[in-house]
């Protein structure tokens, strides 16, 4: 327990720039005493004392505002940022060195009782809000965009957002200085932006094409003019005399 807690206490550290002494995060942050509960209430339920268990991890949530079931498994040094709404299901399984912010949910999307929430591997960062839905697997250091829907399994390194999320940036080389806060980095590329782009790109190839054709009709109108011409003498003759 005190190992795990002291472990807890050092990705704190390592992490918030807010944190400024070991006491104060055992004191005032909730993400550590979320997870104290919960490896209290996680030693009970493996020994089947479910209900013991269920009952530890609801104070836990009263007084923390972190809901994590007492079946869920949790890494080392997963570090809860703020906290307020996070909800773990109890098939969820969280690797070390996981971020996750307020408001993510580890969901369930169905009544089965088997596996049915997500598997975090290891170094993964969760923004705020964010919803991970399912028993599907985020990739090993793998970040989640703020408020993105997550309901596909996501490749190691990469970094997804949107409603439903999609890869918005490739695999990285994970490094604890490029650690992403609120799994949003600072070069995340606009998608809206993007598309506009691919958009101009398009209708300038077309308005091109259009050129193209016009100035490949007007070559065939007159080269048929003057087919004309010369099949018609007459004509000719009556059109330079009226001139």
């Amino acid at each position: 327990m005190f190992k795990h807690l002291r472990a807890d206490i050092e990705a704190v550290m390592a992490r918030d720039p807010a944190a400024r002494s070991r006491v104060e995060v055992f004191l005032a942050y909730p993400g550590v005493h979320a997870l104290m509960y919960y490896r209290l209430a996680h030693g009970a339920w493996k020994h089947n004392w479910h209900l013991l268990g269920r009952v530890l991890s609801h104070i836990g949530r009263v007084l923390t505002g972190i809901e994590i079931h007492p079946g869920a498994t949790i890494g080392e040094r997963v570090f809860i940022d703020h906290g307020m709404g996070v909800v773990i299901g109890e098939t969820a399984e969280v690797g070390d060195d996981v971020t996750l912010y307020q408001g993510v949910t580890l969901g369930g999307t169905s009544l089965d009782k088997g596996k049915r929430h997500p598997t975090l591997k290891n170094g993964v960062i969760v923004g705020g809000g964010a919803m991970v839905l399912g028993p599907i697997t985020i990739g090993d250091h793998a970040i989640v965009g703020a408020n993105a829907v997550v309901v596909k399994d996501v490749p190691d390194g990469v970094t997804v957002a949107g409603v439903p999320a999609k890869i918005v940036r490739g695999r990285r080389q994970a490094t604890e200085s490029d650690f992403c806060a609120y799994g949003t980095p600072d070069d995340l590329p606009d998608p809206i932006a993007k598309s506009m782009d691919g958009m101009m790109d398009v209708i300038h190839r077309l308005e091109l094409r259009i050129e193209e054709l016009e100035q490949e009709t007007r070559e065939l109108r007159l080269i048929g003019e003057a087919a004309a011409r010369e099949e018609d003498p007459s004509q000719a003759g009556k059109k330079e005399s009226a001139a």
